[in-house]
């Protein structure tokens, strides 16, 4: 029987489908650690998975203990060769900006019986002290009450489309379950034009930098 080629598009999906799983296994086991995504990066010799989480020594364990169990629940539930993976813990530099940190410190703040308006404007006022642009929080569900409606607590500029959205707002959703039924939580949050998601983001559409004219050689400004 002839070996089945994988093509471009299978390994896109694949890799796409791996992530995933792997991303919904460590929010699972890490979610109170202040896990905030992964990163994966393949080589030819062996795969590295880097987790961001707020708390990294949580992560890691006493002795390194914790990540170890953790790259074997991963090696063998992907089906990776020994030695060809290595797990990583990388601290998050600003919680504040890190959507998917703010999500999980709301979702434990109603787990533990805060008012949803208090705990809300407590993630929204951290987020804005750690200079965000803007900052928006979703809660809907049953809220007070059998009926079911959403709060939404905005504060500063947030963009809506274009490709800016894709590299200046961080989102993440998450769910609570409480005893009247399952909260949905959804934290966006507009970052700095400097701290942008990627390395090689566009500026912002509409940002606009005045530049000084220039100077002539007998030190008199060039006439525009």
């Amino acid at each position: 029987m002839a070996q089945r080629t994988t093509t471009k598009k299978r390994k896109f999906i694949a890799d796409g489908v791996f992530k995933s799983e792997l991303n919904e296994l460590l929010t699972t086991e890490l979610a109170e650690d202040g896990y905030s995504g992964v990163e994966v990066r393949a080589t030819p010799t062996r795969t590295e998975i880097i987790i961001r989480a707020t708390r990294t020594k949580n992560v890691l364990g006493e002795k390194g203990q914790r990540i170890r169990e953790l790259t074997s629940v991963v090696q063998k539930r992907f089906k990776f060769p020994d030695g060809s993976l290595e797990l990583y813990a990388e601290r998050v530099n600003n919680r504040g900006l890190c959507a998917v940190a703010q999500a999980e410190s709301l979702r434990y703040k109603l787990l533990g019986g805060l008012a949803v308006r208090r705990a809300c404007y407590g993630v929204v006022r951290f987020i804005m002290e750690a200079e965000a642009k803007g900052v928006e929080v979703v809660v809907s569900g049953k809220l007070r009450g059998q009926r079911a409606k959403a709060m939404i607590f905005r504060d500063g500029y947030m963009v809506k489309s274009g490709q800016s959205v894709n590299d200046y707002v961080d989102s993440a959703v998450r769910h609570v379950k409480l005893r009247q039924g399952v909260l949905g939580i959804k934290v966006l949050i507009m970052l700095p034009e400097d701290q942008p998601r990627f390395k090689n983001s566009h500026p912002m559409a509409d940002s606009i930098k005045v530049l000084d004219p220039k100077v002539e050689e007998n030190n008199e400004p060039a006439v525009v």
